[in-house]
């Protein structure tokens, strides 16, 4: 049996061939895979669980059959979709994860993450993190109208775009001593996260290997974890079966 990690597919009515990819994605699934996990940013945006877009009812209509499949299914916030909550979680069949989540899979043990947390270099970035994820700010911001929380969605995405690209490379990539100290905090030997849109697989000394997954766009990314170890693999978007 395997697990198959994802993260960064932006899903939104934008870019309907990433959709398509990921319809594919899920459909072609093997039979030995018992579990999917999306590290984060499944949505370009979500603005909150009681979204009535034919497009998000389309999303969790796809992730509640896979559910029934039999295959486990578990997700990550990204910084596009920290509003994933509890009714989304009922309405998909999908377990909500926390930010830092120790992962064992038949004595492989890793930590996966979003990434975004590794960026601590970011300093702008990370204040606005904190600001969002406070959760009485949290809490806010669910409760105001569905509309307005479209507005203001589109507002954080038009100012990361114009952030973003008066920012140095490097300040957006993770940090070193970050990644270390995170690794030696929950004692792993390999970390697997998105964010960075870096796909790569990073050996770090003293047997400490971390995996960045690639967003979905051109390719299609995603790794495997069987009993052989964890493999980063990638596909052209328009495959009709990875696998």
């Amino acid at each position: 049996m395997k697990s198959i990690f994802i993260s960064d597919l932006h899903l939104g009515p934008h870019d309907l061939d990433v959709y398509q990819a990921f319809r594919n994605f899920l459909h072609a699934l093997p039979e030995d895979v018992e579990e999917l996990l999306i590290l984060g940013d499944l949505f370009e945006a979500w603005i909150g669980d009681d979204d009535i877009s034919d497009f998000a009812a389309v999303v969790k209509n796809d992730l509640y059959n896979l559910s029934r499949r039999g295959i486990s299914l578990k997700i990550q916030h990204g910084n596009r979709d920290f509003l994933l909550g509890k009714r989304f979680s009922r309405e998909t069949g999908a377990k909500i994860l926390p930010d830092y989540f120790l992962y064992d899979h038949r004595g492989q043990k890793a930590l996966l993450m979003h990434g975004d947390l590794l960026c601590t270099d970011d300093v702008l970035y990370q204040r606005f993190r904190r600001k969002v994820h406070n959760p009485l700010y949290n809490f806010v911001v669910r409760n105001l109208p569905l509309t307005r929380r479209q507005k203001i969605a589109d507002k954080w995405r038009n100012q990361s775009k114009d952030m973003n690209k008066n920012k140095p490379e490097n300040i957006m990539d993770v940090n070193a001593t970050a990644v270390t100290d995170v690794m030696q905090k929950y004692s792993v030997e390999t970390l697997i996260h998105g964010h960075t849109h870096r796909p790569a697989v990073h050996q770090l000394g003293n047997d400490r290997t971390r995996i960045v997954l690639g967003d979905w766009g051109e390719k299609i990314w995603w790794v495997s974890a069987d009993i052989n170890g964890f493999a980063l693999l990638s596909q052209p978007v328009g495959c009709k079966n990875p696998f």
